[in-house]
């Protein structure tokens, strides 16, 4: 029989970020961990900055959600919540107009739970709140493993896709095809360690992080043409368009593709763009469609984040 280790929650989190601004922001907002935060609430989150000026404050962590310019502010408490920090978090959230709040604690505190609640029923439905506990394992010497668990969440986050595929048969085709592709590419063990798993949605795109705020990679279902496309979408940058343009050769040759590169001039975005014949309404072909996407997307990442 094989030894079996006990495992122990480290209940103090300051034996491994003494201070919350010094050490644990740093932490959270490195790639991979953010990714992690990203991966629990279910949303593609990609770092903007950190203590990120609000009037005479500093929230710890400004960000976006990835294909979207839905705003994210996180604020972290190695500590059990308190008014003082709910009080910060509207602050901040108002100083800078953020969609989704995110909350990261020691503990939360039952009114304090009940709080987050009340706003996420009250107020906008763009508008999303999350409250976290962040807890800390290990089994005797071992490595010490991180877990975020959700205490609160808006109340609709997962009743809006089935409402509304449930009204359109091309909106529950769209959301079919995500779910399927995220059940086949993140049993890919290379790619699932490439990009942070995004939840599936009735949009004809899907959006995958690339570490940067500036660009992003998009997968889009383009039905009207039966093609399955790869891009790497500049969002607001036509001087970073140049410097990835300025080495076409190189990525082109690295990814062993070529490439349709597209400065949109009446539009701030940049794309460069690969498309694939794409049966979309035959289940038998998706597998091949899946890969095709998979294997363009880590090549794409790995050429064009040289330049960034």
């Amino acid at each position: 029989m094989p030894t079996l280790g006990k495992l122990s929650e480290i209940k103090d989190l300051r034996t491994v970020w003494p201070h919350e601004a010094l050490d644990f922001t740093p932490w959270l907002a490195d790639e991979e961990n953010l990714a992690m935060l990203s991966d629990t609430v279910g949303l593609e989150i990609t770092l903007d900055e950190t203590e990120s000026n609000v009037g005479d404050f500093n929230v710890d962590i400004y960000a976006t959600e990835t294909g979207t310019d839905r705003k994210i502010i996180i604020e972290n408490q190695l500590e059990d919540t308190d008014h003082d920090h709910l009080g910060k978090l509207i602050t901040y959230a108002s100083g800078k107009s953020a969609d989704v709040v995110i909350w990261v604690v020691k503990r939360a505190r039952e009114e304090h739970r009940s709080a987050i609640e009340w706003l996420n029923n009250h107020t906008d439905e763009n508008i999303a709140f999350f409250l976290l506990e962040i807890k800390l394992y290990q089994i005797g010497n071992s490595d010490i493993a991180v877990k975020f668990e959700v205490i609160e969440k808006p109340n609709d986050w997962t009743k809006e896709i089935k409402r509304q595929t449930s009204s359109s048969a091309t909106l529950q085709a769209r959301y079919d095809y995500w779910v399927a592709f995220n059940e086949h590419a993140f049993n890919d063990e290379a790619f699932a360690r490439a990009f942070n798993r995004r939840k599936a949605s009735t949009d004809h795109w899907m959006t995958l992080s690339v570490g940067s705020s500036a660009c992003h990679i998009s997968l889009l279902q383009v039905r009207k043409d039966n093609t399955l496309t790869v891009e790497w979408y500049i969002t607001d940058d036509k001087e970073l368009y140049q410097k990835f343009y300025a080495h076409k050769a190189e990525i082109e040759t690295e990814m062993g593709i070529a490439l349709d590169w597209r400065e949109l001039p009446d539009k701030k975005a940049s794309r460069v763009i690969i498309t694939h014949p794409a049966e979309f309404d035959n289940k038998d072909k998706w597998s091949e469609q899946f890969e095709w996407a998979m294997d363009v997307a880590m090549k794409m990442k790995k050429a064009f984040k040289k330049y960034l």
